[in-house]
């Protein structure tokens, strides 16, 4: 997601950036019963920003990547299902968000309608593992998926050739780079696509000149040194503004703490959810803090979706508000992908809009997508 333009506002308006960070650890290892394979299982009390539902069974679980670090993750699976295997999807995202937000959503309502479905956190970022908090990867957050991928298909109730990822916003591009490398993802569905390796280098709709991008990435560099000197990890914004007369700025909080006046809308929706009872979350990057600021490097060095042609002959769906700021991002993805696949453009909806509101996602369209794609040979 791109903030640079509200940023900028917010900035030159001199409103004072939230400085409060939580204290982000993976603390769920104390209550788990082991499970075996470093797998472990937990019943833990409801933490999520959305309400609990009556007809599915909600667990919380963790695994190991293939980097050895522990993911927290949300199981959910229909309280009332019928005997044998059933579809499954690994979700995540958005950027910055919690498996208690928007992805938890989401597997929520797919667990109602008949799914098997697991929300994590990527690693070094809610509660799951990873020693430098807050830190972001393209190649660790999409192995993250096929790590869920590794859970799910142990699942004594899951049948692996029917498994599926979903994706919202920035873990959008990484849950299509997996299923281009990992062809246990039988389909794959994006919501308000974001590909952060091209908002990080390139900005929003590409607009870096080429001079700024030799400024983001010389900034980048000297924070390195100023890291190794102190022997700690500063934050800082992940898609790096400037403002109108050509500076690059800096602040240690993703959102605001108040809205300016007349705030620019996209602000003002990302404002909306992650900072007010709608969706705050206080392990939320977005809600709370910000990313480390070397973050952008290796978004910088590595392309999310390169190989996106090689899911065919997997189906892929990207889905879409039609006036969401972010939606060319899914159009030149359809564009790029060699089908089967679906372009879905919601009308009157923004980005934000299908993070959480059950009247504008389209879920009858995605679960048809799924139990197409997903259907038993």
């Amino acid at each position: 997601m791109d903030f640079s333009n509200s940023r900028r506002r917010a900035l030159q308006g001199a409103l004072a950036l939230g400085t409060a960070a939580v204290a982000a650890a993976p603390a769920l290892a104390a209550d788990h019963k082991n499970s075996g394979r470093g797998r472990t299982e937990s019943t833990t009390r409801w933490d999520k920003v959305f309400p609990q539902s009556d007809r599915v069974v909600h667990r919380k679980v963790t695994f190991r990547n293939r980097f050895g670090i522990v993911l927290a993750g949300d199981l959910y699976r229909p309280k009332n299902s019928a005997a044998g295997k059933l579809p499954t999807l690994v979700l995540g995202g958005p950027f910055g968000a919690v498996k208690e937000q928007s992805s938890g959503l989401y597997a929520q309502t797919f667990a109602e309608r008949g799914f098997v479905t697991l929300a994590f956190d990527p690693s070094f970022t809610g509660e799951s593992g990873g020693e430098v908090r807050n830190v972001a990867s393209p190649d660790i957050f999409t192995e993250d998926f096929s790590a869920a991928v590794d859970y799910v298909g142990l699942l004594p109730s899951v049948d692996r050739e029917r498994i599926g990822a979903m994706a919202i916003c920035g873990l959008s591009g990484m849950a299509l780079t997996a299923a281009s490398a990992d062809s246990r993802i039988k389909a794959v569905a994006t919501a308000s696509m974001y590909d952060m390796s091209r908002s990080m280098s390139r900005s929003h709709k590409d607009a870096y000149t080429l001079e700024q991008r030799h400024k983001v990435i010389d900034y980048l560099s000297a924070q390195r040194w100023i890291d190794a000197e102190k022997g700690t990890f500063a934050v800082g914004f992940h898609e790096v503004p400037f403002d109108t007369n050509g500076q690059l700025l800096k602040g240690n909080s993703v959102l605001p703490e108040k809205l300016p006046a007349n705030p620019d809308p996209v602000l003002a929706a990302f404002f909306d959810y992650y900072r007010t009872p709608r969706g705050f979350h206080p392990r939320a990057i977005n809600s709370t803090t910000a990313w480390t600021a070397t973050t952008p490097m290796s978004f910088f060095e590595f392309p999310l979706a390169a190989n996106i042609a090689m899911i065919s002959p997997r189906p892929v769906m990207l889905v879409a508000g039609a006036n969401a700021h972010s939606r060319y991002y899914s159009e030149d993805a359809y564009k790029a992908a060699s089908g089967p696949k679906e372009l879905v453009i919601v009308p009157d909806a923004d980005h934000v809009d299908l993070y959480d509101r059950p009247e504008k996602i389209p879920f009858d369209r995605l679960e048809a997508f799924f139990r197409q794609n997903l259907k038993q040979a």
